[in-house]
């Protein structure tokens, strides 16, 4: 479903735009578009060049990388208000990655070329592309770090202990979707990934489908080792 953004009211609880002036942010949304996704939609494929900025108002999507041979994996979930992959979009470079949605979402659409000229020409646009930028490269390195420093246990039990941090349960979390797109995100199969959840209950996890319940979480922590320079973090 498409919506025509008909106030710049409807665009200024968005972080990204919040600092620039009225006048500028008016023109960037002249053209822009509200557009509402039911789960499972394909907001683009990889090697696409970006024909919009898509800006999360709600919701989520999930960013999956494919080989030649169909092997998908899990690169990472992008949250609201959070832009997808803006660099591709402020270079004019093909996507990398597929963008699929997990969950009824809504996107602000702002035409490539348009948000290229306008962060080009508002200082306070292009620092909060920046701070966008930024925010990603670290993102990007904490998943690296958590690949090629820790142990599946070390991996599978930090996953679970952020997972219940962020959905404010520290009893218990929730797996978001599947177990094979939660284990390809995390640098296993999903048979490992089930068998290291089984192998944690000696530490206080309790595995009930799709509910993981956290008996001890501070046997759990002196199991996995969580750290602030790699876990779930907003910086």
């Amino acid at each position: 479903m498409l919506d025509a953004i008909t106030t710049v009211s409807e665009a200024e609880v968005l972080p990204i735009l919040a600092g620039m002036s009225a006048a500028r942010r008016q023109d960037l949304l002249a053209n822009a578009i509200l557009h509402s996704v039911p789960t499972g939609t394909v907001l683009f494929e990889q090697g696409e060049v970006p024909n919009f900025q898509l800006i999360i108002v709600s919701g989520s999507a999930q960013l999956l990388g494919k080989s030649g041979a169909g092997r998908e994996v899990l690169i990472e979930t992008v949250r609201a208000p959070d832009l997808i992959i803006p660099a591709a979009v402020v270079s004019g470079a093909p996507y990398l990655m597929q963008a699929r949605v997990p969950e009824p979402s809504r996107f602000l659409l702002v035409q490539a070329d348009v948000f290229r000229d306008a962060a080009a020409a508002d200082p306070v646009l292009a620092q909060a592309v920046i701070g966008s930028l930024a925010t990603q490269f670290r993102r990007m390195v904490r998943q690296i770090k958590n690949l090629k420093l820790r142990t599946t246990t070390e991996r599978v039990g930090c996953y679970v202990l952020a997972l219940s941090a962020r959905q404010g349960t520290p009893d218990r979390a929730v797996l978001p979707y599947e177990k094979t797109l939660i284990a390809s995100e995390l640098g296993m199969t999903r048979e490992s990934f089930s068998r290291t959840l089984a192998s944690l209950e000696n530490s206080g996890l309790q595995v009930e489908g799709q509910t993981i319940l956290i008996r001890d979480a501070r046997s759990l922590a002196a199991a996995c080792h969580p750290d602030p320079l790699i876990d779930d973090s907003p910086l």
